[in-house]
């Protein structure tokens, strides 16, 4: 009884540390949540010091456990298990909470703090994202684990708030969960029943048992300040390896606060002085110690990274023998987590010349191509593979039964599908990409943006670019979707204007380890020129974002263009040609590519002293002032599309040869 006691004081004891540390640094930072760290201290505590696989020595070890706060306001939360726990976060990191440059930002954000999994904050999205670490872990077990060599076998932990259940994306995110019977997968939902606005009455009455039932989860529901029925539950959750479990943890928010318990008051503003004190003498605490840490609660640092090590030493010793016994699974494992991109695979071959072929169906026969020679790419789609083609001839469907396969359907989930390919490439391991038409990013942009603050390499292959999809009209036509995308920083946007140039396009996305890829493709065939029978500059030039595609000795004005509309271009310039005029056409696949070459390399492209020039791409406007000038003129679309064959709606709407043609006529009578 004695020890069991002990047992309970100690998680008691570590649960309040935790609570007076979340108080104090949002007092502090006079900014933040101290509600959740308060009400789910219990249960992190619990998770933490019994359940965790982790190592504070070497925060990024593959095979960890994945810790999860979806909830990221919370965020003092993960600081001060960070603190306890071992890792590399002191004192005065705590106390420097949501200030300039510290590692205790507002949210967590993985690429500052170590130990950080995931950046969360936008509610919903690191619930997602843990669905798709969930989802890698079984993928690479299946590919790569050996009966009685479990080198890759960790859970993913999330704690969720009622926010992450009432966004939209967890309902994509954990259909898909269940769908795919992703056992290893244990969320700990903080059913407190506040938000902002009060009582959770005011606009939510799920049943969430009934909801998470019907995806095919394993539910349980305890009192989430009981040490044993916590335990009880993650123990269970564990065991269900044929389906996710969500463990509804019954809180109280801000608990142990005897005039914010319970209240809105306690969800996002710092307590009041005297409410901190009246807390901690409450909890037993010290009430006129700030960031206060017991002796006994010090020593869980040093017993978390013996533990840690010692977790990882065993792994090693078991990944060694793996290696002797798999030599070559071992070595296809190391080129994943390497994210290993062979020379062979970057030689991508040249599309013949004098045919025409879609973009979309150019980068299909690319995937063919790549796809066997990287293990860790892994691919799908939501729900539209015949027309992303982004099925490689190479592999299989990812299945329940066939949980090894490496093409995954997402069904008509784009947030969701979004966010999992987050977690997917934070899991390690995988380099994801996915399809979906251009206009669907309308769907997934809080993901995307998501992935390029976190510098991720995921490639996105967006097809039906423009107009150009013809008689699916308005609703499927892509207007404000180039700009609305090239305007989101660390974010590389490709539109090709050929075969060619969507295989410099695919080289660059696997060049990109630190950034997103959006490459956007056309349903319309477009040619594949005979560059060195036309004069054209070689497609590998499209690797510095914009190029000279071909000119006039004497040139006086620039036309510039993207995707299928350098066609047009090249159209207008043999009609200039025709009135006397002298022209240079640019191929200006990426901006973002461009911006990144050196100021000599952008003036020698558009020289200042060229002041007649000509911007032509079916989409808004707005990117192409800078490129223009003043001076200059653009042919877009800032009015929406319509219901035609894409050639009536290029001429109607007047993204025409004709039209660039009176534009440089016109600008050369100013």
């Amino acid at each position: 009884m004695i020890r069991k006691e002990n047992v309970r004081i100690q998680l008691k004891e570590i649960a309040n540390t935790i609570r007076g540390l979340s108080m104090d640094g949002v007092a502090r930072a006079n900014s933040g949540h101290p509600g959740l760290p308060l009400g789910m201290a219990d249960v992190a505590t619990v998770l933490w010091s019994n359940f965790l696989k982790h190592n504070p020595n070497t925060p990024k070890w593959a095979d960890r456990d994945r810790f999860i706060l979806s909830a990221g306001h919370g965020s003092m939360l993960i600081y001060s298990l960070l603190h306890l726990y071992g890792y590399d976060m002191s004192i005065d990191d705590l106390k420097a909470f949501r200030q300039w440059g510290s590692k205790t930002p507002g949210h967590p954000e993985n690429f500052e703090t170590e130990g950080v999994e995931t950046t969360t904050g936008p509610l919903g999205q690191g619930l997602a994202n843990a669905v798709g670490m969930a989802l890698a872990e079984k993928s690479l077990s299946a590919r790569f684990n050996k009966r009685g060599h479990a080198i890759v076998n960790h859970f993913t932990y999330v704690i969720a708030s009622d926010g992450d259940l009432q966004e939209g994306i967890s309902h994509e995110a954990c259909a898909f969960a269940g769908h795919n019977q992703l056992g290893k997968l244990i969320v700990l939902y903080d059913n407190n029943s506040i938000t902002i606005d009060g009582d959770t009455d005011l606009s939510y009455s799920d049943d969430v048992t009934n909801r998470f039932e019907g995806y095919h989860w394993h539910v349980l529901r305890i009192d989430g300040h009981n040490y044993k029925s916590i335990k009880e539950a993650i123990f269970t959750a564990r065991k269900q390896l044929d389906r996710p479990t969500i463990i509804i943890c019954d809180t109280k928010i801000g608990f142990g606060s005897p005039n914010r318990q319970g209240t809105s008051k306690a969800h996002g503003e710092p307590f009041p002085e005297e409410e901190i004190r009246l807390t901690k003498v409450a909890l037993s605490m010290p009430e006129d110690e700030t960031f206060y840490v017991a002796s006994n609660v010090k020593m869980l640092r040093q017993k978390a990274q013996l533990a840690g090590d010692e977790q990882q030493a065993k792994w090693k010793s078991k990944y060694k023998k793996y290696e002797e016994r798999f030599p070559k699974e071992a070595k296809a494992l190391k080129q994943c987590m390497r994210l290993f991109v062979s020379k062979k695979a970057m030689n991508i071959p040249r599309f013949t010349s004098n045919t025409s072929i879609a973009t979309r169906a150019a980068s299909g026969k690319i995937l063919d191509y790549i796809a066997p020679h990287i293990p860790a790419l892994i691919g799908g789609s939501a729900d539209l593979t015949p027309s992303n083609k982004t099925f490689p001839k190479s592999e299989v469907s990812y299945t329940v039964d066939q949980p090894h396969g490496r093409y995954i359907h997402y069904g008509i989930r784009e947030h969701g599908m979004a966010a999992i390919l987050n977690g997917m490439a934070l899991h390690g391991g995988i380099l994801p990409y996915s399809g979906t038409f251009f206009v669907f990013t309308d769907y997934m942009r809080p993901a995307m943006r998501m992935a390029a603050m976190m510098k991720l390499q995921v490639v996105y292959v967006l097809t039906h670019d423009s107009i150009g999809l013809g008689e699916d009209g308005p609703t499927h036509q892509p207007i404000a979707h180039l700009t609305s995308l090239r305007a989101i920083p660390n974010m590389s946007v490709i539109r090709p204007m050929c075969a060619n140039e969507t295989v410099e396009a695919w080289r660059s996305a696997l060049d990109h380890t630190d950034k997103p890829t959006c490459i956007v493709l056309t349903r319309q065939n477009l040619p594949v020129y005979d560059r060195d029978k036309l004069g054209f500059a070689p497609a590998s030039d499209a690797q510095k974002g914009a190029y000279v595609l071909v000119e006039d000795k004497g040139f006086s004005s620039i036309i510039i263009a993207t995707g299928s509309e350098v066609e047009i271009a090249l159209e207008a310039k043999a009609l200039l040609n025709k009135k006397g005029f002298k022209i240079r056409v640019v191929s200006m696949p990426s901006l973002d590519i461009f911006e990144l070459q050196s100021k000599a390399y952008r003036s020698s492209i558009l020289p200042s002293k060229i002041r007649n020039r000509v911007a032509v791409e079916a989409g808004a406007t707005l990117s192409w002032y800078k490129y223009v000038g003043i001076d200059g003129a653009i042919i877009g679309l800032d009015t929406y599309g319509a219901s035609a064959p894409y050639k009536t709606l290029y001429k109607k709407l007047g993204i025409t040869a004709a039209s660039v043609t009176r534009s440089i006529a016109k600008l050369h009578k100013k």
